[in-house]
């Protein structure tokens, strides 16, 4: 029978869990309405960004009830350091999906714009992922999401470089332009915070955390 510690865990890693699938949801969701762009479905990303903000603060709150009251130590006390340290990621993903949801609302149409398609593609990958790699204990798969980070910093300029041209070559898409470097950044933002969670995957499992170059 699991004992209280063993139960309080196991309860925060679900509930962990079920707050970054949301975030994927989320992300997914986002990238379709680049491409389909539907009023309806961008506002009910915007509204679950609430539920990722409330699962935050719970899962915040229980990781710090489990510390006072159970003292964990060596793996058990790295697991609730990395939640700790993971939602603080997982939201902020969470909080740039729904920024992008909400930038999709001023858009007639979708985007063609390749690069950014291909980070959105390339974000939900990293997002996915560094979750997979933190709850499920695979550093393998850590340090091979991190290094997916250089392709989506190579995207970002690429986009960036492709809309400044096209500003160049009609200065009426400035405002539409403006937004799609809005995206651009956040998806780029988004690799970042993946990047830290495949940190704390790596924390959880060897203890040692070090900051990807």
């Amino acid at each position: 029978m699991e004992n209280g510690l063993e139960s309080r865990l196991n309860k925060l890693k679900t509930d962990f869990a079920k707050m970054c699938r949301t975030v994927e949801g989320m992300l997914a969701s986002a990238n379709a309405l680049l491409v389909k762009p539907d009023n309806v479905a961008a506002a009910d990303v915007v509204n679950k960004d609430k539920l990722v903000d409330e699962a935050e603060a719970d899962i915040e709150n229980g990781c710090m009830r489990l510390l006072l009251r159970n003292q964990p130590f060596a793996k058990d006390f790295r697991d609730v350091s990395c939640m700790l340290k993971a939602i603080t990621d997982v939201e902020r993903i969470g909080d740039q999906a729904a920024d992008i949801a909400g930038l999709t609302v001023s858009m007639s149409e979708g985007t063609d714009e390749k690069a950014i398609l291909k980070m959105g593609a390339l974000a939900l990958t990293m997002v996915r992922d560094s979750v997979n790699s933190l709850l499920n204990e695979d550093t393998a798969l850590a340090e091979k999401t991190q290094a997916l980070d250089d392709e989506m910093d190579g995207l970002f300029d690429l986009a960036c470089a492709g809309i400044v041209e096209k500003i160049k070559q009609n200065p009426d898409i400035a405002g539409t332009a403006a937004e799609l470097l809005m995206i651009a950044k956040y998806y780029e933002r988004i690799g970042d915070h993946a990047v830290n969670i495949c940190e704390w995957a790596e924390f959880g499992n060897t203890g040692i955390h070090s900051k990807h170059q």
